[in-house]
């Protein structure tokens, strides 16, 4: 849908050390465990919208959701579920979550403001978060299209596309950049579900529509906002009305940079787009030196100095 033009300049957020968390939350499209075929990030995209459709406020979803992610950018996939599983009290389980939020938002300093009442939501995550979702309804069918959904990567009308493999999906994209705008909405004045909600639905065409970015869209050419909207309103069709109404009010402000919505839900995107390229630019570049040397991958321990000697004398030294 074309955005609201914008009505005012207003300088975008200096983030520095918070870049470093955004792209640890990025990695959770790539984190998988046993439980599904699906990355981290497509599970809570799923989850999120089922919780919506239960009828959880969008700023609590946000905020569960949000501090979830956070936690798992350190523990993965070992979650509240998980820990419940293996006989933990409540109290314990709280106690690893707040670890491995606090781990990474250590990093961010100050930049990203106040985040204790994320924090807080992960006592409610302890007893009723991620691994309570059986009881839950069903996703609408457009947050399951949009996982199976690949994002076009990098496309310019008029040069071949850049083709990386594996491709992220729509719902490792919409579920990254609604914690990367929940996180930087109250930086801009705003609701963190406000801005969380939008960007959990900013690609609701993309259930109906192949993805064939940027360079696509501007092929479509003056037909884009009609066939956007067309199929916008399809996947809204699947919602109930007052989520459904809710949103469609909100997804015109996304692009908006006159509004203090439309700059957390701008920031988010375009930081979600380049940190992927990044992301795949580092993965094309990786040397074994970085996780034998920076990482520690033969682990200090008690029997650290045996497997150095065996790599040593197989030809394979660590340093």
């Amino acid at each position: 849908m074309t955005p609201a033009p914008a009505t005012e300049t207003v300088a975008p957020l200096a983030l520095g050390p918070a870049v470093q968390l955004l792209r640890e939350l990025g990695d959770l499209k790539r984190l998988r465990d046993a439980r599904s075929p699906l990355s981290l990030a497509d599970r809570a995209f799923l989850r999120s919208w089922r919780r919506l459709l239960a009828g959880e406020e969008p700023g609590d979803v946000a905020r569960a959701e949000t501090a979830a992610a956070l936690a798992a950018t350190r523990l993965a996939g070992v979650d509240a579920s998980v820990l419940r599983l293996a006989g933990l009290s409540p109290e314990e389980v709280v106690d690893v979550l707040r670890r491995g939020f606090d781990a990474v938002t250590s990093t961010a300093g100050r930049t990203l403001g106040e985040l204790s009442d994320l924090r807080e939501a992960l006592g409610a995550n302890a007893s009723a978060g991620p691994g309570g979702e059986r009881a839950l309804p069903a996703p609408p069918p457009f947050a399951e299209a949009l996982v199976r959904q690949p994002r076009a990567g990098a496309t310019h009308p008029a040069l071949p596309r850049v083709v990386v493999e594996p491709p992220e999906s729509h719902g490792d994209h919409c579920f990254t950049t609604a914690v990367y705008a929940g996180l930087l909405a109250p930086l801009h004045g705003v609701d963190r579900g406000e801005a969380f909600f939008t960007m959990l639905g900013h690609h609701l065409p993309n259930a109906d529509l192949p993805d064939a970015g940027f360079g696509g869209e501007v092929l479509l050419g003056d037909l884009a906002p009609r066939v956007l909207g067309a199929l916008q309103e399809r996947s809204l069709a699947q919602l109930p009305a007052r989520l459904a109404d809710r949103l469609r009010g909100l997804l015109p402000l996304r692009e908006d940079v006159g509004s203090a919505l439309g700059r957390a839900c701008t920031s988010a995107d375009v930081l979600d787009r380049v940190l992927q390229v990044h992301h795949h630019a580092r993965a094309a570049g990786f040397t074994a030196a970085q996780a034998l040397d920076d990482l520690d991958i033969v682990h200090p321990g008690p029997v650290q100095e045996f497997q150095l000697r065996l790599l040593a004398d197989a030809g394979l030294p660590v340093r």
